[in-house]
């Protein structure tokens, strides 16, 4: 079974984001919750987390994993952002998006596209995932916690840690602001291209 821990909505708790952040370093499996639903976390080059991530999810080797940036600063280390890209997910974040970039040699390849070499690029705006952010001091790897058939994200940590909580380490229960995926924007070209439409507004693009 997980650790179910719940995290205060506006003030979360010191203790309890330390011990998530401890889960998330000594090579854990998260599920949290963002401003589109639920997302499972792990660290960046965790190559059994994002083993785990695919089995709970089914996702193919294609599939582009996100990086959960507390703010755009964290971004130009893993992430190619030309002007315009530049311009929009300022513009955009923090929100609801996820922006599909080339990621950089700093990036482990396993969390890459393995043939476009791309990532998703995300920068919420919730609380509770701001705190984690902060608490890790990074980046996490991360993916909507859609499950197969499902269109839209899980959306409540008892129910998450009642039915999955045996293939996750630690369950954040908090509320989520959109029971919506992220809108997923491809920013590789030089016109932006809506890869799913979700909680972000399009007509902002």
């Amino acid at each position: 079974m997980s650790r179910y821990l719940e995290i205060h909505p506006d003030n979360p708790q010191p203790r309890l984001v330390e011990k998530v952040v401890t889960a998330l370093r000594d090579g854990g499996l998260i599920a949290y919750p963002t401003d589109s639903g639920y997302a499972l976390a792990c660290a960046p080059g965790n190559k059994s987390g994002l083993d785990r991530i695919r089995a709970i999810r089914q996702l193919s080797d294609k599939h582009d994993f996100t990086y959960v940036c507390a703010d755009f600063g964290q971004v130009g280390p893993i992430a190619i952002v030309g002007n315009n890209a530049f311009r929009l997910i300022k513009r955009l974040t923090p929100g609801p998006w996820t922006f599909i970039l080339k990621g950089t040699k700093e990036v482990p390849r396993m969390s890459l596209n393995p043939k476009k070499h791309t990532l998703g690029v995300r920068i919420p705006q919730h609380t509770i995932s701001q705190a984690l952010l902060a608490g890790f001091g990074g980046p996490i790897l991360s993916s909507t916690f859609l499950r197969p058939g499902d269109e839209q994200p899980q959306t409540s940590g008892w129910e998450i840690e009642d039915s999955l909580g045996h293939l996750i380490d630690v369950v954040v229960e908090g509320p989520v602001t959109s029971t919506e995926p992220t809108t997923v924007v491809d920013l590789t070209a030089d016109l932006p291209e809506v890869v799913r439409q979700g909680a972000g507004d399009v007509g902002l693009l």
